[in-house]
């Protein structure tokens, strides 16, 4: 342990009387909060209507929590099943695990079917949305701190990550070993990737799913290097060298890649419209 190492909370659950009140899902709900006012701030200035993308985010929400429970249930099911296991920790949340990816892919799907209820064009909306899911992620990242789970390989740096000794142990480390603080380094990363996502789309004009495709390129790049880190035993793992989700951040990466090139040759520019015909405030006498 050294003298400027980061420490973790005693414990990430406070009581409000009968009522726990826990920082992961805090973390959580914060980021959500957060995400649909910024959201809600870049709908206004493409055109869209105030409220809507709250409305979106009735959809968006609970699809995102499922799909990302999903997901990681999926990736570390001997968490949860097998010998000893009765398979009900699947279902509580609030000790954390949500895979972004399922979270992301849900989470879109929960955005198509609130759109298409509500006359919105899909790639408009995702544009003006995704920048804030980044800062979401930068503050949800703060849940693991409170968890004190998924932190990196031990070192002697300055900010290195303080655990209980419960914890290390379980990790496989002796007591006051420090480790590589990756949910501050995936904040950062975030915040960063925002601030990119942002310029760029105020600069070049991006529509069409370019700050999507954008948000996905800076975001798995730095997802990339943070996850090999990571010491945290995944079922999936080590796939030709590699974790799984060093492999979804590859993919994704070079997918996302490819549409922003293409798209922006097919259809430069960006859209006018954001609503379907005879959807939009002109067409209904809806002042946006």
């Amino acid at each position: 342990m050294t003298a400027l190492s980061i420490p973790s909370p005693s414990s990430g659950v406070w009581h409000l009387g009968p009522v726990p009140v826990r920082g992961y899902a805090l973390a959580i709900i914060l980021g959500i909060i957060v995400a649909i006012w910024i959201g809600e701030r870049r709908w206004v200035a493409r055109g869209g209507r105030p409220g809507e993308v709250q409305d979106l985010a009735v959809w968006a929400v609970p699809f995102g929590l499922v799909g990302g429970r999903i997901y990681h249930v999926a990736t570390d099911h001997a968490l949860y099943f097998g010998d000893g296991k009765s398979g009900w920790g699947a279902l509580y949340v609030w000790n954390g695990g949500l895979g972004i990816w399922g979270a992301i892919a849900m989470g879109a799907l929960g955005v198509v079917i609130g759109a298409k209820r509500k006359g919105i064009k899909l790639l408009p909306v995702i544009d003006a949305m995704a920048p804030g899911v980044l800062v979401a992620q930068a503050i949800g990242r703060w849940g693991n701190w409170f968890n004190q789970e998924l932190f990196g390989k031990p070192t002697d740096l300055p900010w290195g990550l303080q655990v209980s000794d419960d914890t290390a142990i379980n990790a496989g480390y002796d007591p006051g070993t420090t480790f590589h603080p990756t949910f501050l380094y995936e904040c950062i990363w975030d915040l960063g990737a925002f601030g990119l996502v942002i310029w760029a789309d105020r600069r070049f004009r991006l529509g069409r799913g370019r700050v999507m495709a954008l948000y996905v390129m800076v975001y798995t790049l730095g997802r990339g290097w943070i996850e090999m880190l990571r010491i945290d035993d995944v079922e999936l793992k080590n796939v030709g060298g590699l974790r799984f989700n060093v492999w979804t951040s590859i993919v994704l990466f070079i997918a996302a890649s490819i549409y922003f090139v293409v798209s922006t040759r097919l259809r430069p520019g960006r859209e006018e419209a954001v609503y379907q015909e005879g959807r939009g405030p002109s067409e209904t006498g809806v002042r946006a």
